[in-house]
């Protein structure tokens, strides 16, 4: 039995979250990155939601959510996940995530771990922990995070840049046409960049937060890291000092946007981990 999504405005703080749900069960909530939408999960969500309470949400300033001035730091992302949980009266969710929302997703956990029933962390890395000395970041981390600079050069071109992302991030076989106009639709005019962009620049207190948490505690919930190209296994390696219950799973010849590119491969790995 399919089960329609839902998509609305939730008030969780000061946002006005746009988050889809649908199904029934046990909650999962689903965190993009960039350039993404809660559409990013389109082509999962029907299978999980066989079984499973799902919760879409656009993140802090994208997609359709509030273009917030502040707030773009992992913790307070973090805390807008509880506040989304809260307003939709679920006490405990798993939470899957890529990108972007890692590290938020990671905060989450070791912040609030009586609100997290499992971790899957997919194609990011974990901050400044070690293990991950391998990979080097992408050129446009840099531009991303120059205040006020890539919104005003970008402006205009928002369709060409991102496809580029879109594009690379699937091993050049693209996305689904409806994802790709989510993310255009998301991602055009100054504003809608220059809160992505705010992300990028949150990325030098995401690491002070991500280090402070991990020296006073530890993953304890079950966790399940997912990488494909170019994070592979980078991820499981930060993870494995801090995690009491660690698996870690690499998509050979899948790009950076899993749910997109390996559906049916990203299915059989989360149906038998989440409760």
């Amino acid at each position: 039995m399919s089960h329609p999504i839902s998509v609305q405005r939730v008030i969780a703080g000061e946002l006005s979250i746009n988050v889809a749900v649908v199904g029934e069960g046990p909650a999962v909530l689903l965190l993009h990155g960039f350039p993404h939408t809660w559409e990013l999960w389109a082509k999962i969500i029907p299978d999980l939601a066989k079984t499973h309470t799902v919760v879409a949400p656009d993140l802090r300033g994208l997609g359709g959510t509030t273009r917030a001035p502040s707030g773009y730091d992992a913790q307070t992302i973090a805390d807008d996940a509880v506040a989304l949980l809260d307003a939709l009266s679920l006490a405990r969710a798993s939470v899957v995530a890529i990108d972007l929302g890692v590290p938020p997703a990671f905060m989450l956990a070791m912040t609030h771990p009586d609100r997290v029933e499992r971790l899957v962390l997919m194609e990011s890395l974990v901050g400044p922990l070690p293990g991950a000395e391998s990979f080097g970041a992408p050129w446009w981390f840099g531009f991303h995070a120059v205040p006020g600079l890539p919104e005003h050069v970008l402006e205009g071109h928002e369709a060409q840049y991102l496809d580029f992302f879109l594009s690379s991030g699937t091993m050049g076989r693209g996305v689904e046409p409806a994802f790709r106009d989510a993310v255009i639709r998301g991602y055009s005019g100054t504003e809608s960049l220059h809160t992505a962009f705010e992300h990028y620049r949150a990325f030098p207190v995401n690491a002070q937060q991500i280090l402070a948490v991990t020296r006073v505690g530890r993953l304890r919930m079950p966790t399940m890291t997912i990488g494909a190209f170019p994070v592979g296994d980078a991820t499981y390696h930060q993870l494995k000092p801090f995690a009491d219950d660690l698996v870690g799973n690499v998509l050979d010849g899948c790009g950076h946007i899993i749910p997109q590119d390996q559906p049916d491969a990203l299915v059989d790995l989360l149906t038998p981990f989440l409760p």
